[in-house]
């Protein structure tokens, strides 16, 4: 009987605290409930008033969600090239950084891939699958113009007279032999070894080098022989679209006076790694430091003091430039053409030219991947970091809106460029001529544009807002709306089609606006 008692006492106590414990938890049930939704409510709450603040003030409070989202749709730069820790590409990265850009790799979602070697055969399987809005910095074929056999031996104007060894020897021997007064270097296509030699000094069983005609008795500053580089950007092939950086140059002297001529000492004619540079020319010392100008308007003025006219290299250099690349430009399509589209790659080169005493210009080298370092002369570092800037800009990599292309919308596309930005031709695409697309004068008419031809006009369009310092050589500038009314179509029968529709664009456009004409 106590048994029984003692069990009814024990399940007496445990009667209220059991109670106790479901009240308990129906508690912080309805207090985590109650939380949640308050939580969710808070959260409705900020996403309107965010709303409300983006469509009638402009701006997120939000600011560290919406750098969030940015951060996940930055731009990336996949760089590939060896000896990065050497710093020869420090320019090239920090103009990368102040544009936005995230480093990343073959495995990231990159947007521009920069490389310092030629890339086609070690990277092909990344080239061969790009994305319509990925670029690469070089272009298939290039080598057809940045080799110096291929260049050397290619006839064109401006480029001194070569023959190609030994499949050329006895060409060059009966030229050797009729003009008695030439001089000849000879070289191959890492462009080391140079130097003027005697006929029996030549090696003509070398292969992959040739025999060049040595250009004799230079323009001279100050006793020294100098070079000229000009930077340069094919920006499209197929339309052709070719710039040049014309604010500024490469200029680098000699490190020893020519004269008197010893053709055993290459320092006095050969431009080296060790070259001069402007700044430590008396001549242009002044002009360039003290006055602040850029190298190629320190040579200007220089010249012009000279009672001599500066526009006359000039005009050479960009005729023998536009030239050079009109002629290998079917090469080089042919090479890009393997891959799945032609529309990835920009290229950046720098031609060099030399001058005679009569200012007569001649094109030595193109460089693929030129030096943009300045470790060895810190005073260009404005130079090469005003060219990658110009040249990104340009081509369309530096974008006004901080996200990749991959990530742009639809309205961030069409904000920038717009089917009727390409508009041309307005009278003539109403007119009863253009009812069909089968006259040539038609072709520019919206309707009768292939989406590919409406891509690469729209991005025509781009680079003419972006070109900031950049001189378009090619489609020809017709440089004034008089020249465009009068310009004769028949002009550009030998173009390919998409070069002469981007000529008779550029013409539509200049005659809208003279701005375009330049």
């Amino acid at each position: 009987m106590y048994s029984m008692m003692e069990k009814n006492m024990e399940r007496g106590r445990k009667g209220p605290r059991l109670y106790t414990n479901r009240l308990f938890l129906i508690t912080i049930v309805v207090l985590v409930v109650g939380l949640s939704l308050t939580a969710l409510n808070v959260y409705e709450l900020r996403q309107m008033q965010d709303t409300h603040m983006a469509a009638y003030h402009g701006y997120l409070p939000n600011a560290e969600a919406q750098s969030a989202r940015l951060a996940t749709t930055r731009p990336v730069m996949w760089l590939h090239a060896k000896r990065i820790e050497s710093g020869y590409l420090n320019h090239v990265i920090a103009v990368f950084d102040r544009l936005g850009f995230l480093r990343g790799g073959p495995e990231s979602a990159w947007d521009m891939l920069w490389t310092h070697d030629y890339p086609f055969t070690e990277l092909s399987s990344h080239i061969m699958n790009m994305k319509p809005h990925q670029r690469l910095n070089h272009y298939p074929g290039i080598g057809f113009i940045t080799n110096k056999v291929y260049l050397a031996t290619s006839k064109l104007k401006y480029i001194p007279l070569a023959f190609e060894m030994p499949k050329q020897k006895e060409e060059f021997l009966k030229t050797a032999h009729e003009n008695p007064e030439m001089l000849w270097v000879q070289k191959s296509s890492n462009h080391r070894g140079i130097k003027v030699k005697g006929l029996e000094e030549l090696d003509f069983d070398a292969a992959n080098t040739f025999v060049q005609e040595y250009v004799q008795k230079p323009f001279l500053i100050d006793g020294r022989k100098f070079d000229i580089g000009i930077y340069t950007v094919i920006a499209s092939i197929d339309p052709l679209r070719l710039y040049v950086y014309e604010e500024e140059t490469l200029i680098r002297f000699c490190s020893k006076d020519y004269y008197p001529v010893d053709f055993t000492d290459v320092s006095k004619y050969v431009v080296g790694d060790d070259y001069t540079p402007t700044w430590k020319i008396p001549s242009l010392k002044e002009i360039y430091e003290d006055l602040s100008h850029t190298h190629k308007r320190t040579l200007n003025i220089y010249l012009e003091l000279e009672g001599k006219n500066p526009q006359h290299i000039w005009d050479q250099m960009y005729e023998s430039i536009q030239q050079t690349v009109t002629y290998f430009e079917p090469r080089i399509l042919n090479a890009a053409q393997k891959f799945k589209s032609i529309r990835n790659f920009v290229e950046l080169v720098r031609f060099d030219f030399v001058l005679d005493e009569n200012l007569n210009v001649y094109l030595m080298e193109v460089n693929m991947s030129p030096n943009l370092s300045s470790k060895h002369f810190g005073p260009n570092k404005l130079m090469y970091e005003q060219v990658i800037f110009n040249y990104l800009n340009l081509v369309g990599v530096a974008r006004p809106i901080p996200t990749s292309y991959q990530h742009s919308t639809f309205d961030e596309k069409n904000m920038l460029v717009s089917e009727r930005d390409i508009s041309v031709f307005g009278a003539r695409c109403a007119s009863d001529v253009c009812r069909t697309c089968f006259p040539q004068e038609c072709k520019l008419c919206s309707r009768c544009l292939s989406p590919d031809e409406k891509d690469f006009l729209k991005q025509g369009f781009l680079e003419h807002d972006n070109r900031r310092n950049m001189k378009r050589l090619f489609p020809v500038p017709l440089e004034t709306q008089e020249n465009a009314i009068n310009l004769d179509i028949g002009t550009y029968k030998n173009l390919t089609d998409n070069n002469r529709l981007m000529h008779l664009w550029y013409q539509g456009k200049c005659l809208y606006d003279s701005r375009w004409c330049t």
